[in-house]
């Protein structure tokens, strides 16, 4: 089998290469191969120690610096991470005589605010990354490219969109909001959701269907190339809540919390997922309604171990 390394491996993708989706991964003939030792995207030296055990065929790049308040508040840091600690990975990579096909996860939120007429978002969108964390992904996948213009590797992009599965961070909204209702499930909170802006929307993806696409892309992504990860469809973040409260059949107000609030122009989101689906048929098939079970299912666990601690 081939060996298959990611970056990032403690994070909420990472975490799920190794849940249900470690199937997948065998389906296209990948070993994940786990880093053996801690490593620093800033220190070249450990890179090379966890690379020269791996000897990967494949390597995901999911680790990274991603919360935009950090981006705003040390941007400096957040481009050493994101950009020196790609260009540190691919030169360690290179010492280490890598050969196969390296899939850099950049985001969509390099496009920036796009017009509701342009929706849906293709690859073809002049991007305009609108804060630090997207100026430092966007600075990434350039240098991506040109190392696909003179390394005989494989090089590839991809630019996941909004992704939702259990075990992500309580400060993603569906998340966040999954876990007030199984705290009003287990009498630890009063019935009241606090949330942020609810009336926007956003470009929703299990996130094994997220694996299932770099997989594929890995496969039969063309070298050079950029690709959206995405549902295609469109979630009004207000809609998705309302569901929630149906499945899991609590009664409580929705309360909006200034806290909550974060500065964005971004009132629509959709993705086209097209250039994917042709080359490489890849196409997402786990429904909304399934994802968000699993969520609260999730949350529901986590909150009824906290009780017993």
């Amino acid at each position: 089998m081939k060996k298959l390394f990611l970056t990032g491996e403690s994070g909420f993708v990472g975490r799920a290469f190794y849940g249900p989706s470690a199937h997948a991964a065998v389906a296209c003939d990948f070993e994940l191969i786990p880093a053996n030792a801690t490593y620093d995207l800033l220190d070249p030296e450990s890179l090379d120690r966890v690379l020269q055990h791996a000897r990967p065929d494949a390597v995901i790049h999911l680790a990274g610096q991603t919360f935009i308040p950090e981006a705003f508040r040390d941007p400096g840091h957040t481009l050493d991470v994101n950009l020196k600690g790609t260009l540190n990975l691919l030169q360690a990579l290179q010492r280490n005589n890598f050969s196969g096909t390296f899939l850099y996860v950049s985001s969509g939120d390099v496009y920036g605010k796009v017009t509701p007429e342009l929706l849906p978002i293709t690859e073809q969108q002049t991007i305009r990354p609108a804060n630090p964390y997207a100026v430092s992904k966007a600075a990434a996948e350039l240098l991506c490219y040109q190392w696909s213009c003179v390394m005989p590797w494989r090089i590839l992009v991809a630019r996941p969109f909004n992704h939702i599965g259990p075990g992500q961070r309580e400060d993603f909204v569906i998340s966040g909001v999954a876990r007030q209702l199984a705290r009003i499930r287990h009498g630890l909170q009063e019935p009241r959701v606090l949330v942020g802006d609810i009336d926007v929307s956003r470009d929703f993806l299990d996130v094994d269907d997220v694996i299932s696409a770099y997989l594929a892309l890995l496969e039969n992504g063309r070298s050079g190339e950029i690709y959206n990860v995405c549902s295609g469809k469109e979630h009004l973040i207000r809609d998705v809540i309302a569901s929630m409260f149906y499945l899991t059949e609590v009664d409580a107000v929705i309360e909006q919390d200034p806290g909550r609030l974060r500065p964005s122009d971004l009132r629509r989101v959709q993705g086209s997922n097209q250039k994917i689906r042709q080359e490489t048929t890849w196409q997402p098939y786990i429904p909304m309604q399934q994802t968000l079970l699993k969520v609260l299912s999730d949350w529901d666990s986590r909150v009824a171990a906290e009780r017993r601690v």
